[in-house]
């Protein structure tokens, strides 16, 4: 309706004065309502036209939205595992700081496993001592091998010393005998000698490995213990947090709340996201400046400036499916998301995350146009592309001057 009024000033009313002031035709008479088509036609078309020119070039290189909010991120809270609720530490609605405890379920098999894998570090390290006694008792064995092995080989060659000065004098069945006894003891000499090494093994390698498995259970045993308590993984503020003891909870069936960041930069405080048509995809550029009002700070425009702009279309992912897509299922296009954030400091103030706002872009030349590098027309047609942007920030300020009347009048909210 502005672009119709402000184009009917330099078309059909000046037609108007030509047909009264010019031609001598009066309102009334010549011109009424069913002759001004016929009177006015050159004006009328040529507003038409003007205002269906001014209007898309408005919305083009100045582009709206009413999709626009302060989108913020939840964190759902939810235990590793799934078991009952033992004690809550928080209440609904209660700020935490990140690491603060928020609840913790029942514990006793975790607690049981602690202590059965802590036990057997303990007999693990028991059995150290004991691999140890057996060592020293193996050496006991070695050395009471060697010194009877070492005895019979002396006494062998006393007996060989006497027979030769003495022909005859040792019987050969005690040769045999001393030298059955020798095989016997350096049996026995290399059955401690490997009984001693295979204690040795278990103190060395065998025991180690074990005290680390077991070490390694205790401690497996301690971090499904320390599951049961949870935390808050960031600092904000706690919602549909209505637990009680003994309810039931569950990573996929049961989370226990939502958790919302306070300080994150997806907290919804410190930018806002909105989706312009894909049509502004080559105006809207990262430092496009932005105005934004909202509904949560009626009467209110904040001057923006475009950080991000996403340069995929969220219509058009694709995720594989058993099932062929068909174009037709994705008719509606995708809008244009863009990230921007206030101009100035504390911009946002007052601003409620999730609320609905509404959105301008404006385009601006001047760099362009100070260049010098632009022919005159090209010079001119930028110009007026900046000039018509006003038109776009007054509608921007009537909507945001209308938009209480119209939530709290005519839509009964």
């Amino acid at each position: 309706m502005l672009e119709f009024f402000l184009c009917s000033l330099v078309t059909i009313f000046p037609d108007y004065l030509v047909r009264r002031f010019v031609q001598g035709k009066r309102w009334g008479s010549e011109i009424n309502f069913i002759s001004m088509w016929y009177e006015l036609r050159w004006g009328i078309t040529a507003c038409v036209i003007l205002t269906i020119s001014l209007i898309t070039l408005i919305f083009y290189y100045h582009p709206s939205t009413t999709n626009a909010s302060p989108f913020f991120r939840t964190i759902t809270i939810l235990p590793e595992g799934g078991g009952r609720v033992e004690e809550v530490f928080v209440e609904n609605g209660q700020v935490v700081e990140a690491g603060e405890p928020l609840f913790s379920l029942h514990e006793s098999s975790q607690l049981a496993a602690v202590d059965l894998a802590r036990g057997q570090v303990v007999e693990i390290e028991a059995q150290f001592k004991i691999a140890e006694s057996d060592l020293a008792a193996m050496s006991g064995l070695v050395r009471h091998a060697e010194g009877s092995l070492e005895q019979v080989r002396n006494e062998l060659h006393l007996k060989r010393n006497v027979e030769q000065r003495s022909k005859g004098a040792v019987s050969a069945q005690e040769f045999q005998r001393l030298e059955n006894s020798i095989a016997s003891r350096e049996g026995s000499l290399a059955a401690a000698q490997a009984n001693h090494i295979t204690v040795e093994s278990q103190i060395s390698t065998v025991l180690p490995a074990r005290l680390e498995s077991a070490k390694n259970a205790l401690d497996q045993a301690q971090v499904e213990l320390a599951k049961t308590t949870i935390y808050a993984g960031v600092s904000g503020k706690v919602h549909q947090f209505f637990l009680q003891p003994g309810d039931y909870v569950n990573p996929i069936l049961r989370p226990a709340g939502l958790l919302i960041p306070s300080q994150d930069v997806e907290s919804g405080r410190h930018m806002i996201q909105a989706g312009f048509s894909q049509l502004t995809a080559q105006v809207i550029q990262r430092g496009t400046l932005a105005e934004v009002s909202c509904l949560s700070k009626p009467f209110k425009v904040i001057p923006m400036v475009v950080t991000y702009v996403q340069d995929y279309i969220a219509s058009g992912q694709l995720r594989p499916t058993d099932t062929l897509l068909d174009i037709q299922d994705r008719a509606r296009p995708g809008t244009l998301t863009v990230w921007m954030e206030p101009l100035y400091e504390n911009g946002m103030d007052g601003i409620i995350p999730g609320t609905k706002c509404i959105a301008n872009a404006y385009s601006y030349h001047h760099e362009e146009i100070a260049s010098g590098e632009l022919g005159f027309m090209s010079s001119a047609y930028l110009h007026m592309v900046d000039a018509v942007g006003v038109v776009h920030a007054i509608i921007l300020r009537i909507q945001t001057l209308v938009m209480p009347i119209k939530m709290l009048v005519f839509s009964g909210h």
